[in-house]
């Protein structure tokens, strides 16, 4: 990688920048430097800014028409909206960044737009994608790549820019663990010389340790609340820290007790189970399942390997391939037993199904409505309506966020939001495509308690939600003492 920029220096002098519309700044008075070449690595609360940080000093956040900014955010001296070109995201949600159609142009579109010859183009790409270990054709459709394949391929398009400064927002949220491997080699061979400046923001603390020799920790009101190296910050704050939600190495969150009871009845059954996104194209076959209620089953396996179609065809929006999928009696009282045929207000209370990308699902103009829809949808009065919204926010700490346009939420308030508005139509069985991405340690530990709870909680049958969890969150699947069907491998 020879060919790396200087790397550059970071400067913010009081910067903040609050959304078109919103009362409360995303980010406040954050005063700080980074010098060439320092390795940072980036923490706070859920909501304190982060990610609106790194928008920043890459220059997307917009004009004057998107938001308000005071004081200065600055790249080698030049305000960061007028360096880009110097600094590469990669951003929470990876397909926010897929912009071609297939794998080798979208690498390459990052080096077009900088004039990087032709010649050395393709030498850089295909460089980029063995880094990250995308190891797919050149011609290979973006849209046939899995979520985690499409962070790995973000990620490629960003190295391949040679930039100064490397802006990593959760970059291996959403990969198995030999992709957060593969993605941290891949990191650390790009910066190990100091001709890069690294700026991540990942909620896996422990993956980043080796590499970053220095961590910043912005405060959810405002400002830095902690600087220094990791030794000295986690030893000095690491109980204040984690109080506050940052996730620090060796404080844990609170777990929920194992289930009280065995798990109920087979809610959904698959035998034989082939999936597909296109018609006639099987990712994964000869699956067979119980979903049961009152249990938790945590799907796990490689990127790629067919987890998030899975788990759309159980929650009855896709159509199986081939083979058996059936829903029981109690499910399906009176709309018969295909999920896929079933209509949207029949899913309503018997599956729901949270996206692995939230912007997929968002539908209301705020927060309020987003969790209005789905009981307006089933004909419910507005008193039970309000008491339903009102409880959710409240639990998953969104009542503060009730008027704000969910677009401008967080990656981890997203996730939230996407959670309750399945939960306020209390479905029997709940599907969660990694239901903890962009969670601190607090909202994480507030979210898997409430899930257990759901897990436990009896209704008209005595028996809890049938929760299916795909993820690659080691922690949460022994945090709902989950049964596990794991995919070995990534079809050919």
């Amino acid at each position: 990688m020879s060919e790396t920029l200087h790397p550059s220096a970071v400067e913010a002098r009081g910067w903040g920048w609050r959304h078109s519309g919103r009362r409360a700044w995303a980010v406040a008075g954050a005063t700080l430097r980074i010098e060439p070449g320092e390795r940072v690595l980036l923490l706070g609360a859920s909501g304190a800014g982060k990610s609106t940080l790194l928008q920043g000093l890459a220059g997307v956040l917009g004009g004057d028409e998107e938001g308000e900014q005071v004081g200065e955010l600055l790249i080698d001296r030049m305000p960061a909206a007028r360096a880009r070109g110097r600094a590469g995201l990669v951003l929470q949600d990876p397909d926010a960044q897929v912009i071609l159609a297939r794998v080798g142009d979208d690498v390459a579109f990052g080096c077009e737009n900088l004039g990087v010859p032709r010649e050395l183009i393709w030498t850089r790409v295909r460089e980029a994608l063995d880094a990250v270990g995308l190891d797919v054709p050149l011609d290979r459709p973006t849209k046939a790549l899995s979520g985690g394949q499409k962070q790995r391929l973000a990620l490629a398009g960003a190295i391949a820019m040679r930039p100064g400064l490397l802006l990593l927002d959760e970059p291996t949220a959403n990969l198995d663990p030999d992709g957060v491997a593969e993605v941290q080699g891949a990191v650390a061979r790009l910066v190990d010389d100091r001709r890069t400046t690294l700026v991540v923001v990942e909620h896996r603390v422990e993956v980043w340790l080796p590499l970053v020799d220095r961590v910043i920790v912005l405060a959810a009101g405002g400002g830095v609340i902690a600087d220094g190296t990791p030794d000295e910050v986690f030893a000095a704050e690491g109980a204040a820290l984690a109080a506050q939600g940052v996730w620090v190495p060796g404080h844990r969150p609170e777990l929920p007790p194992a289930p009280a009871r065995e798990p109920g009845e087979v809610l959904l059954c698959a035998r034989d189970l082939a999936v597909q996104r296109v018609r006639g194209q099987a990712v994964a076959s000869g699956i067979d399942l119980d979903v049961r209620a009152g249990e938790a089953l945590a799907i796990t396996g490689p990127n790629g390997a067919g987890k998030s179609t899975l788990g759309l065809t159980l929650a009855g929006l896709l159509a199986p391939a081939s083979g058996l999928l059936a829903a029981a009696p109690a499910l399906a009282a009176g709309v018969g037993p295909q999920p896929i045929d079933w209509r949207s207000r029949e899913l309503l209370t018997r599956l729901g199904m949270v996206f692995q990308e939230p912007e997929h699902q968002l539908l209301g103009r705020t927060v309020r409505d987003e969790l209005e829809v789905g009981p307006r949808a089933l004909g419910l009065g507005e008193a039970e309506t309000a008491v339903r919204v009102d409880e959710l926010l409240e639990r998953l700490r969104l009542d503060r966020l009730a008027r704000a346009n969910p677009y401008t939420l967080s990656g981890g308030e997203k996730r939230r939001l996407t959670v309750a508005a399945a939960l306020a139509t209390r479905p029997r069985v709940l599907v969660l495509d990694e239901p903890t991405f962009g969670q601190d340690a607090r909202t994480w530990g507030e979210l898997v308690r409430m899930l257990a709870a759901l897990r436990d909680a009896g209704d008209a049958t005595g028996e809890g939600t049938a929760l299916v969890a795909i993820t690659h969150d080691a922690d949460i699947v022994a945090a709902l003492h989950a049964r596990r069907f794991a995919f070995e491998a990534v079809p050919a």
